[in-house]
């Protein structure tokens, strides 16, 4: 039968899911907040609507007679519009309510692990009374990451001995409005992410990624929602080995197997410390930027997964092509605390072909030719152009055969489409940053010898 999708959220990791659809022989409609240019050029159809609203977005998924949908942004399913969907007979690739509690609500995240034995999870406590958590600090041998329970977009979280003092993590604790937050060990080591399309008790692992969460080069600033991220040609990254991606996919397994009934995206970040890999959290979606690096090379059809998974079968096995991604977000000028919003925008996507075209001598395989992709974000398509909203505005993501040349893409793929009034964190995917996070994973593993 004929299939058309509904693609729910209007940011980059729905572009590329956007663009993962767009060769399927299915029809693409799509409804956000925001008009993004990527989005609708590629859509059959496009409804600007609140994606936190189960009825808004139902009601367009029955205008345009829905057979399946796909849910990117976690506030979506925090407010339950696969619920939703579901109900109205659509099948929905992201988990209901109830389970994307396993990112919406951190205290229960914590819990569940313990609960149900999952590896890799911290020592932690949890407290809704600000004062008492501030005592924790107080007397706690080490230091403490301090998690806000509820969804923060990736900015919410402290970490003692790194982001802050202890006194700065409680008058952060005094200050703040939340109702419940985590305090749980620190943990050291490199960060990474695996991702696993999940559905009918079976899951599907991708390539390892890591992203860069602060906001300025050398790892400086404040948390962000992702200024980038890279991955390499095969399934782990050059700090880890292929034992480590192995043991966080078993925490995946563990995780879906104890979770039951759970579809869609789940999201593995871990830090891989001197013991093996820690969870740092579950999300319940793909990751953004995570899914623009690894939607890319993933040769199977992704129209082929949502099919299998709502029609009860086996979910496909994967095949990646092997090429290593580098992602760089362009963002406003102020970004995370005061972004520049409703600034113009002026980006020229046609001269990414020109960079493709000088990289092409690289590769005679057409598996590994080197790309150059640009996916629109958080911005706003408007009749006399495209302005910045108060989030990422684009991404550029560069595709070769090392993560060396993919970087190499990636720039000249910046300076090419312009970035005025805009800021980029040039270091991601270098390969003197990335020799970095082999050295200190060597460093981390001869002490811990």
């Amino acid at each position: 039968m004929s299939e058309t999708v509904l693609l729910v959220g209007g940011g980059g990791r729905e572009h590329a899911i956007a663009r993962s659809l767009a060769d399927s022989p299915a029809d693409l409609y799509a409804c956000a907040g925001n008009r993004n240019p990527g989005i609708v050029a590629l859509a059959d159809g496009f409804e600007a609507l609140d994606t936190t609203n189960p009825k808004a977005v139902t009601t367009y998924a029955r205008e345009v007679d829905a057979t399946l949908a796909v849910i990117g942004p976690e506030a979506a399913l925090a407010a339950g519009v696969a619920d939703a969907l579901d109900d109205a007979g659509i099948y929905t690739f992201g988990p209901q309510e109830q389970e994307a509690r396993i990112e919406t609500d951190k205290a229960f995240q914590r819990r569940f692990m313990r609960e149900h034995d999952i590896p890799g999870c911290p020592d932690f406590e949890t407290f809704e009374d600000m004062d008492a958590a501030c005592e924790h600090i107080d007397e706690y041998d080490g230091d403490l990451a301090v998690k806000p329970a509820g969804l923060t977009g990736g900015k919410g979280v402290r970490v003692i001995g790194d982001q802050c003092t202890a006194q700065e993590a409680k008058e952060y604790l005094r200050s703040s409005d939340y109702d419940r937050v985590v305090l749980e060990e620190r943990l050291v080591g490199e960060e990474f992410t695996v991702q696993a399309f999940v559905a009918n008790g079976q899951l599907r692992v991708t390539p390892a990624v890591q992203d860069h969460k602060r906001a300025y080069e050398g790892d400086e600033g404040p948390n962000t929602g992702g200024m980038g991220s890279y991955s390499d040609a095969s399934l782990h990254l050059p700090f880890m080995s292929e034992d480590d991606y192995m043991d966080a996919v078993d925490v995946l397994r563990a995780t879906v197997d104890a979770l039951e009934g759970y579809k869609g995206v789940l999201y593995g970040q871990f830090m891989l410390t001197e013991t093996g890999p820690r969870v740092v959290e579950f999300n319940a979606r793909f990751g953004d930027p995570e899914a623009m690096n690894t939607l890319p090379v993933l040769n199977t059809d992704f129209l082929d997964v949502l099919t299998a998974a709502r029609d009860e079968e086996p979910l496909p096995q994967l095949s990646f092509r092997p090429m290593a991604t580098v992602c760089k977000y362009a963002v406003p000028d102020g970004y995370p605390t005061d972004p520049d919003a409703g600034a113009k925008v002026t980006i020229d996507d046609g001269v990414i072909a020109e960079v493709v075209a000088d990289h092409r001598d690289q590769s005679d395989d057409a598996e590994t030719a080197p790309e150059a992709l640009l996916f629109y974000a958080s911005v706003d398509d408007r009749e006399d152009g495209i302005y910045t909203t108060t989030s990422r505005s684009y991404a550029v993501v560069g595709l070769a055969e090392t993560i060396a040349d993919a970087e190499a893409i990636a720039e000249a793929s910046l300076q090419r489409a312009g970035t005025e009034g805009l800021r980029v964190r040039h270091d991601i995917g270098k390969t003197d940053l990335v020799q970095q996070r082999i050295d200190h994973m060597d460093d981390i593993r001869c002490s811990a010898d």
